[in-house]
């Protein structure tokens, strides 16, 4: 650094130390600026006071406002706004509901005929604070919230019971009558006002919050949490429902005739016979350990009529998703519920299927007393039977390229250049109609027989019949079965592995390198480079299967290994020389051919790209 540097730094140093001396204030000008913002924090401390003030009075005066409101709806009902809660219970041969006085409501749901997690004792559905019920009536001062009241149980037998909100006069009251039918899951449930016509506002609905925790009814959470969800179903229309997943939040802009909250094997559903309407649904999931699945709950309003000339008539169903059983309850229904649509069985054709032949069929070997295991391996035969002329459609097809690899091969080195790969696809093409051969000819039987295949993976996982039913090592083949179970999570697989799902995914492999070898022999050689995926799927449903149902795994093992016995049977009997032959004298000439189809459209394909080269 020269002289001239050093200098000019010193300089430009000691003008700023003097600017910031000369530009400093004075005591008179820090003493006037320190008044200034003390005056400021003054106002805006009196701002905050002044704020607080006012949100006091605002609050004192709401709060006066609703004890008022209160003291009128209270002297309405002076004598049910104080009590002592109890529980009234009435049951059948199927369930027993309990009923708590505080609100009139269902206080707990219990299933005699199915066993909760620890086999030992009935499902309960919910209890206590597991769900809420609250009705809003209105007069000319508010609201009036069953919640807040006490009813009197009266009328009450084994079966029925009504519970009545009871004003300061003998004659006035609302009754909620509750009634189980023998051997039935639905309660009638009906709302009936009694000499309230001067004591209620003429508005011809009452507004309803229902709310629920779902409670976990399964061993293991994932796929439990997958298939529970809000349901419910539009009058007149279809059956529509929240996402499963996370947290969704609609409001319906139509009519509907029920909602479910529903768990995978049971639900508790709330109809009412004129609809509900005004109806906000909303669903959150519940945290894995806490022993809930989900967080229902409704809003909505129906019909009723504060002279009480017409009851309002409901319905609860607490029971569990079997398909029968919900079907059982459009008997005799003009407009149908519908509510066997919570047993879900897939898409549309897949579910016609399920519906008039797989249940059925279930049904009948379930009657004869076997184990489930025995029933889903006669099952899975039984389809492989009805699929099998399709499946030998496709191995033929398969089987017919194999036999003339060698003389694609011939093409293939005819054609060893890249650009010549539209002239090598059109002559292996016209080579295939030479013998009668289709390349898709495979695919039509094997997509004809999806559908079969599909519906009882399809139906597997919602059969309740299967809900703790042991089979080999399985002690319940609606959840999986863990042979290992893990001290820590391994991401996408869990924290066990399941012994049907590892031997499905075994066998899968197994039939992938049994089917890669067949085409090894055949005329595609392009599939060589799909290999490793082929390869990669069976190893993918390790991850995606592991915590799914082991009756579901163990169909799908059961189906590839009759799929895979099927091939190798196929093969043996199947005499590759003579199918060659029979080729061979089926064979046409060029001049005998129709150039129709794939061959044709590869052809024009190939002259327009012949004329653009030339134009080029």
């Amino acid at each position: 650094m020269d002289k001239n540097t050093i200098t000019g730094i010193v300089l430009i140093g000691i003008l700023l130390v003097a600017f910031s001396f000369w530009s400093r204030p004075s005591e008179e000008q820090l003493a006037a600026q320190k008044k200034y913002y003390d005056s400021i924090a003054l106002v805006q401390q009196q701002e905050a006071e002044l704020k607080m003030k006012t949100e006091a009075a605002l609050a004192a005066d709401t709060k006066k406002a609703e004890t008022a409101a209160a003291t009128d709806s209270s002297s309405l009902f002076f004598a049910a706004a104080h009590g002592t809660e109890r529980q009234v219970t009435i049951a059948n041969d199927v369930e027993t509901v309990t009923f708590t006085t505080k609100g009139g409501r269902p206080y707990s749901a219990i299933l005699k005929k199915y066993m909760g997690q620890d086999k030992k004792s009935p499902v309960v559905l919910f209890e206590d604070k597991d769900a809420t019920l609250n009705f809003n009536f209105y007069n000319k001062d508010g609201a009036i919230q069953t919640k807040d009241y006490y009813f009197e149980p009266v009328n009450q037998s084994d079966s029925s019971v009504t519970m009545r909100l009871n004003t300061a006069s003998d004659s006035s009251y609302i009754d909620f009558v509750y009634t189980l039918k023998p051997g039935s899951y639905l309660m009638n449930f009906e709302i009936k006002a009694t000499g309230m016509a001067d004591k209620l506002a003429s508005t011809p609905y009452v507004d309803i919050a229902w709310a629920e925790r779902a409670r976990q009814l399964e061993n293991g959470y994932t796929y439990e949490s997958r298939l529970s969800e809000l349901t419910y179903k539009f009058t007149g229309d279809d059956v529509n429902n929240l996402s499963a997943a996370g947290e969704d939040k609609k409001k319906l802009d139509r009519p509907v005739d029920w909602v479910a909250f529903k768990n995978r094997f049971f639900s508790a559903v709330f109809l009412a016979e004129k609809n509900f309407d005004k109806v906000t649904v909303s669903s959150k999931a519940d945290t894995q350990e806490s022993g809930y699945i989900k967080d229902y709950s409704a809003e909505m309003n129906t019909f009723f009529d504060p002279t009480g000339e017409q009851p309002s008539q409901l319905y609860f169903y607490f029971g569990p998703n079997h398909f029968k059983t919900l079907k059982a309850l459009d008997n005799g229904r003009a407009e149908k519920w519908e509510l066997n649509r919570l047993v879900y069985l897939g898409w549309p054709l897949v579910r016609w299927i399920n519906q008039f032949v797989t249940i059925n069929v279930f049904d009948w070997l379930s009657g004869w007393g076997l184990p489930m295991g025995v029933v889903l391996l006669i099952l899975t035969i039984m389809v492989k039977v009805v699929v099998y002329p399709a499946t030998w459609k496709t191995y033929m097809s398969s089987a017919k390229m194999r036999v003339l690899k060698p003389k694609i091969d011939e093409i293939n080195k005819k054609y060893p250049k890249q650009e010549d790969a539209m002239k090598k696809q059109q002559e292996v093409m016209g080579l295939y109609s030479q013998y009668g051969v289709s390349p898709m000819g495979g695919c039509l039987p094997m997509l004809l027989q999806f559908p079969i295949l599909i519906a009882l993976f399809m139906f597997v996982p919602s059969a309740i019949e299967l809900r703790q039913q042991s089979f080999l090592w399985a002690d319940d083949l609606s959840t999986y079965d863990a042979i290992i179970t893990f001290p820590f999570h391994i991401p996408f697989l869990g924290s066990h592995l399941s012994l049907f799902c590892l031997l499905m995914t075994v066998t899968n492999l197994l039939n992938t390198k049994f089917t890669m070898s067949m085409q090894d022999n055949g005329a595609q050689p392009q599939m060589a480079a799909m290999k490793w995926m082929m390869y990669l799927m069976p190893v993918m449903f390790l991850f995606v299967l592991n915590d799914y149902p082991s009756g579901l795994n163990y169909y799908y093992f059961l189906s590839t290994l009759i799929s895979v016995g099927t091939m190798i049977l196929l093969r043996r009997t199947t005499d590759e020389k003579k199918l060659l032959a029979i080729l061979e004298a089926k064979k046409k000439t060029p001049q005998q051919m129709k150039k129709t189809g794939f061959a044709a459209r590869l052809e024009a394909m190939q002259k327009q790209q012949e004329e653009l080269k030339k134009r080029k």
